[in-house]
């Protein structure tokens, strides 16, 4: 595999799919600005009856500066609030999802194995080592890293991951999940779920708008907050799919550099593998919102393919491995999952 052409091809495509969140940003404005100036000038005709109708002006400067203030500003302050929200540390997004922290000197052999392949990856890589939590509940093959910055970090894995894994497969996964931690993905994630919260206030304000009072029969702010429920969920919509693409771009890369920290395809290629036998479902009531941090899928096949935010398994395993025959690993009283990556409907375990 060659792991630096993948990295590089990764990074550029988020760069590009970055640059498009601020293309959705300017079209959402210069349709607020569309829908403002519509409404507004069917108001002002309306207002002057038995006069030519005025000709619409594309161009209204000082409608452009409102508008385009008014959307900065919702999106502005709805991101600050989410990411305000959302500064909480690893800690606490691993359990809520569940996670049980454990010892520094466990002794369960399963966990004294995974601290030691943590803290072998946290000196390789000249970072602390982060917390380690463990989902007891969890029986798939999964894992997962939060935290704004390598000092407050956490990692994650279900007690699958755990106690199916071998060495050099828990050691891939754990590369993979260092790499989010180092190529900065959980600031990117934290910024990019922020926009979208943004984005979504627009609508908020649009229902505001859309049912406020007034002692006149029509109000132009009704018509502005339809205008805005339906722009807010049409940014929101288009925002996930981007969101979606950046992380599965952040994914490939994760994979790349797992590669490069253990200079073992093998182990990550088996971890991968082995999921295809027993899934990567997390049973957490809170799994959706951070679905996008995990090694894998953990909610099952999306309905749309565009809003998956992992690549296919048998993609990955491919891109690591090209000589892969196609066929997963099988464990124990779990089935095996198709080789196009699609995860079977079914408690794990």
């Amino acid at each position: 595999m060659d792991f630096f052409a993948h990295q590089d091809k990764a990074r550029k495509h988020t760069k590009v799919l970055v640059v498009y969140f601020v293309i959705a940003v300017a079209c959402i404005i210069a349709s607020v600005y569309l829908a403002s100036l519509v409404i507004f000038f069917g108001t002002q005709s309306q207002q002057q009856p038995g006069n030519p109708t005025p000709e619409i002006v594309l161009w209204n400067p000082k409608l452009f500066f409102y508008a385009m203030l008014g959307t900065l500003g919702v999106v502005i302050v709805g991101s600050l609030y989410k990411t305000a929200e959302l500064a909480k540390g690893g800690s606490a997004v691993a359990e809520s999802l569940g996670g049980r922290l454990i010892s520094p000197a466990p002794t369960n052999p399963d966990e004294r194995k995974l601290r030691n392949v943590i803290e072998e990856m946290a000196i390789a890589s000249g970072v602390p080592v982060p917390k380690i939590y463990v989902l007891d509940e969890d029986e798939g093959i999964n894992a997962f890293a939060a935290g704004h910055a390598p000092g407050d970090a956490a990692i994650g894995v279900t007690r699958g991951c755990m106690t199916l894994l071998n060495r050099d497969e828990l050691q891939g996964v754990i590369g993979h999940e260092f790499s989010h931690l180092l190529n900065g993905d959980m600031r990117l994630n934290l910024r990019v779920m922020g926009v979208i919260f943004g984005i979504l206030c627009l609508a908020v304000i649009g229902r505001i708008l859309l049912y406020s009072r007034s002692r006149r029969d029509k109000n132009p702010l009704m018509l502005l907050g339809l205008a805005l429920i339906i722009i807010g969920a049409i940014g929101t919509f288009f925002g996930r799919l981007i969101q979606a693409a950046i992380s599965r771009q952040r994914e490939s890369l994760a994979d790349a550099s797992s590669v490069q920290f253990t200079r073992n395809p093998a182990g990550l290629s088996g971890a991968l593998q082995k999921i295809g036998g027993v899934g990567s479902l997390i049973e957490s009531p809170h799994a959706g919102e951070a679905n996008h941090i995990f090694f894998s899928d953990g909610l099952g096949k999306p309905f749309f393919r565009m809003m998956a935010t992992h690549p296919p398994l048998a993609e990955r395993i491919r891109a690591i491995d090209p000589s892969w025959d196609g066929k997963f690993k099988h464990v124990s009283g779990s089935q095996s999952l198709k080789a196009d990556g699609r995860i079977p409907q079914q408690p794990n375990g």
